[in-house]
């Protein structure tokens, strides 16, 4: 009989073995990946004697095919449900709650473990100078403008100007890609920044990471490209847990053969090194939550349609009131010989190859 060593030494050369070839043969296996717990949580406020009824939104994160959420929970000592927005799908959990029942702070807590990967396009594969596919109705919604993002006026003529000669819609996207980052600062001193306000940020020529990309967004829609707007969590590269102080966000833009590119141009002008790898790439460091610019929630909020869905939305006797949210993680180690390349669904074997006699 062989002993027990070599049996689980000859099962890890074997595994070892059809992983180069599993590993090798695709370029998402060997990016960058982090598992963490994630903490969203929302603190109602105790609400007046005299009100009646309290509605919230809290938005939920999805996985795809660059995120795995698991071990979803919600805790909170009311009734709630989850739904979706009907134009983006965008998942969230709903309350509706009479307000004699919160006569002091009361807490809804989301607690979720993630799998991100990071997100890259290959782009000097397929050049390509028309696209045919664009009449599908998701595609054609981000052709359209948001109350925020107009396609007309000074936004066209940057467009179209920075555009000017170009076929390629990938060219144009790097010429609108590379105007942003030359013009606009990341600076959030004042008032003005954060709305994702088109106007206000190629006139103010400053802002976060919804400024400059409502102004990416709004000149590629008008150069004939489809652009979303996607927002979610920073993860700190240098820490392992702690509190996360607020949202990051970023964009995608469609180009045939391709599909759905990532940019983030707020990110590249923060490390003008990394400004190449931001056109077509996303780092791990991030926990993506919403997409989408002026959303109706469902059932509908009696407000406005939501300039963005990442922080608690709340009614009361259909006014909006404040909740206040914080977001912590928790850096996930695992362990394991095979773990890097490691894709979503992928089983991860640990191996062990201590020597024995058979005999346990």
């Amino acid at each position: 009989m062989k002993p027990c060593g070599a049996i689980v030494l000859t099962l890890a050369c074997i595994i070892a073995l059809s992983g180069v070839a599993v590993f090798s043969a695709s370029s998402e296996t060997t990016a960058p990946l982090r598992n963490f717990e994630f903490t969203y949580l929302a603190r109602i406020p105790a609400l007046p004697a005299d009100a009646k009824t309290s509605r919230i939104w809290i938005p939920l994160p999805q996985s795809d095919r660059y995120q795995t959420i698991g071990n979803l929970k919600i805790e909170t000592a009311f009734t709630y449900t989850k739904l979706r927005d009907p134009e983006y799908g965008n998942e969230y959990v709903y309350l509706q709650v009479p307000a004699a029942k919160v006569t002091e702070p009361s807490e809804v807590r989301v607690s979720f473990e993630v799998t991100r990967h990071e997100q890259r396009v290959l782009l000097q594969a397929h050049p390509v100078t028309a696209q045919s596919g664009l009449a599908s109705p998701e595609l054609q919604r981000f052709l359209q403008p948001d109350r925020r993002v107009p396609l007309d006026g000074v936004i066209a003529e940057l467009s179209a100007s920075q555009t000017q000669g170009l076929q390629d819609p990938l060219a144009k996207a790097r010429a609108i890609y590379n105007y942003v980052i030359a013009t606009m600062r990341y600076d959030k001193s004042g008032t003005g920044w954060g709305n994702g306000d088109a106007i206000w940020a190629c006139t103010a020529k400053r802002g976060n990471c919804t400024d400059f990309h409502s102004l990416f967004i709004g000149m590629m829609r008008t150069a004939g490209i489809p652009a979303r707007f996607e927002i979610g969590f920073p993860l700190p590269s240098d820490q392992h847990d702690g509190a996360v102080p607020g949202y990051h966000c970023w964009a995608e833009f469609y180009v045939e053969p391709y599909g759905w590119i990532p940019v983030d141009a707020s990110e590249a002008w923060k490390h003008p090194d990394k400004k190449d790898y931001f056109f077509g790439a996303l780092d791990d460091n991030r926990l993506q939550f919403t997409v989408g610019r002026d959303i109706r929630l469902d059932p509908p909020q009696q407000g406005d349609p939501l300039n963005y869905f990442i922080y608690p939305y709340a009614e009361l006797d259909g006014k909006p009131f404040a909740v206040e949210s914080k977001f912590s993680f928790q850096e996930i180690v695992r362990s394991s010989i095979i773990t890097r390349g490691v894709r979503p669904g992928m089983t991860v074997i640990t191996l062990s190859t201590k020597s024995g006699d058979g005999t346990q």
